[in-house]
């Protein structure tokens, strides 16, 4: 059977730019196999997390999974820390990785690179994200690039082990999903559309307000020309707005074009305003009825068992094969 495994940091608020590239394409995951969505509180705390705040983005994620179309009754949604066989099986997969090939994972130079001390888990990450992946028999990841050199770094330690020891893991293939619409700035059109950006005006969170929204659409830098032309080379503005609707509503770019020839920017970014409120607003109604709510906290309940039940057979497995503990008769 294939299943999939997806774990995403519970990091802050999700931009449009998120959502648009990546988020929206996972309810589609749970028709390819059995889908297993991990919100990976435990990778979070590699650098300081302020601990309310944390437990806020656990719950916020949690929420916004389901909202975006995650099928609890296809897939399992659970918390990585609710499921005490992810770090058990780190630890045992540090055993069998090297400090020399967790020191050359590119994140860890870039992440590492002028500060004085980090910490000891930032090094040790790869082998929790490889338990993370294992522990299901997962078949197939999905990662962007800048984690396919951890997926290869998980299939080498499930080889060495299955080798050293006994054949207990699936080696999992690494899927680079098709890239979404690629969401910039709005005040920077040149840059992408990021989280951390200090200036709140270049950023559309999903949670943002119909206000807001039309808001920072309105402000949105454009240029002078006033003609809504795709030309990301020497309209890069005009062409990030026509991108999010047409991404949002599946009309073509060249078909959005002709809805706008002959109207001003101010037409033009009130249809953008509207097509993302549009877009938007049945996942805010789904999100806040579930952020709250009982209904969240039976759903990750059921997860966290479902979850434990797989993890748990194969961190036995894993003991036996290395020899810990006592043999049960």
């Amino acid at each position: 059977m294939t299943t999939i495994f997806s774990g995403v940091q519970p990091t802050g608020t999700i931009t449009l730019g998120n959502y648009i590239g990546a988020i929206r394409q996972f309810p589609a995951l749970q028709n390819q196999g059995q889908a297993i969505y991990c919100i990976v509180d435990q990778h979070a705390i590699t650098i300081p997390q302020e601990r309310l705040e944390l437990r806020k983005n656990i719950r916020s994620l949690a929420a916004m999974y389901i909202a975006v179309g995650i099928d609890p009754e296809k897939s399992i949604l659970f918390i990585q820390s609710e499921v005490p066989a992810h770090a058990q099986a780190a630890w045992m997969l540090q055993c069998v990785a090297s400090i020399g090939e967790l020191e050359r994972m590119t994140q860890f130079k870039d992440k590492s690179s002028g500060k004085e001390s980090v910490s000891a888990a930032l090094l040790t990450y790869p082998p929790l994200m490889a338990g993370d992946i294992l522990l299901y028999n997962t078949t197939i990841v999905p990662v962007g690039e800048d984690q396919k050199q951890h997926i290869e770094l998980t299939r080498d330690l499930a080889e060495r082990f299955n080798k050293r020891y006994n054949e207990i893991f699936t080696i999992p293939d690494i899927q680079l999903p098709k890239e979404g619409a690629r969401i910039k700035s709005l005040q920077e059109p040149t840059k992408k559309m990021s989280k951390s950006d200090p200036n709140t005006k270049a950023t559309i969170r999903v949670l943002d307000t119909p206000k807001e929204i039309e808001k920072k659409i309105k402000s949105a830098v454009t240029d002078s020309e006033g003609i809504v032309k795709y030309d990301v080379e020497n309209k890069p503005g005009v062409s990030n707005l026509l991108t999010i609707e047409s991404a949002l509503t599946g009309v073509s770019i060249a078909d959005l074009e002709k809805k706008y020839d002959g109207k001003g920017y101010g037409d033009f970014k009130a249809g953008v305003a509207a097509a993302v409120i549009e877009h938007l607003t049945p996942i805010q109604e789904r999100y806040y009825a579930l952020i709250d709510s009982p209904e969240l906290d039976d759903i990750l309940d059921a997860g966290a068992e479902k979850a434990n039940a797989i993890a748990s057979k194969t961190l036995k497995k894993m003991e036996n094969a290395m020899g810990l503990g006592r043999k049960r008769r």
